[in-house]
């Protein structure tokens, strides 16, 4: 019961973080009236800096922060399906939770305006081009996720490749999407607004590109790889 406390915890938190600073970061830009180009910069470097924080913080016991990375690890036999289970709930409740303060925070104008910072597809895209950006943007952050915290053999780099990961996507898809590549992300903003167009885009793009990375990385590069997930991430028995 104590590892299931502890990996939840993590969880929570980091995937907290994530929505507070994400959701925050991009009313802050609107508020300011800057271009919409200079917003999504702006984003885009708060959501990679506070990813790569707080996957280093959260490592040792798991650092998945993303529903998608914990598909990508269940799907690839590097964590029970119990544990995956518990990883999910806590990032959900945590970016819920997240979002609800930002609304008791944030003025009820700007927080409507920017429909409490969460994510839009742009109507110049269709419902299959949206899926397929934030399926290849979330491909290549688990991908990195494999690469650098996974491997045995990886660069010990913690988390700030894939922050650079998370910052290079949404910059990519950021004008078309609104840059999601997490479905907690995308939807504890949704809970606290009740905005909640766009969630089949924001949760079917970023498992599948998820499942799909962690699927071709541990069958490529990791097939003989004793362990189960890196011993620096801590146990992951629920017993």
């Amino acid at each position: 019961m104590k590892h299931v406390l502890r990996h939840f915890a993590a969880e929570f938190i980091g995937t907290f973080a994530i929505v507070f600073v994400g959701s925050m970061s991009l009313m802050m830009a609107n508020g300011t009236g800057a271009p919409a180009s200079v917003a999504m910069l702006v984003v885009a470097l708060a959501v990679g800096l506070v990813t790569a924080v707080m996957v280093t913080s959260t490592m040792r016991v798991g650092g998945h922060l993303n529903p998608a990375v914990t598909l990508a690890f269940m799907v690839a036999r590097r964590i029970e399906a119990y544990m995956a289970g518990v990883y999910v709930a806590a990032q959900l409740l945590g970016a819920i939770a997240a979002a609800f303060v930002v609304k008791m925070v944030v003025p009820i104008a700007l927080y409507t305006a920017a429909r409490g910072g969460g994510q839009l597809v742009s109507l110049d895209v269709s419902f299959g081009q949206a899926v397929a950006v934030e399926l290849v943007a979330t491909f290549i952050v688990v991908w990195v996720v494999f690469a650098t915290a996974v491997d045995p053999k990886a660069p010990r780099v913690g988390g700030l490749a894939i922050g650079f990961a998370m910052s290079a996507g949404i910059l990519a898809i950021g004008p078309l999407t609104g840059g999601s590549l997490n479905p907690a992300r995308a939807l504890g903003p949704a809970v606290a607004s009740g905005y909640f167009e766009g969630q089949v885009v924001f949760w079917t793009g970023p498992l599948v590109g998820g499942l799909l990375a962690g699927l071709l990385y541990d069958q490529l590069f990791l097939r003989r790889s004793p362990t189960p997930e890196p011993v620096d991430h801590g146990a992951i028995d629920p017993g």
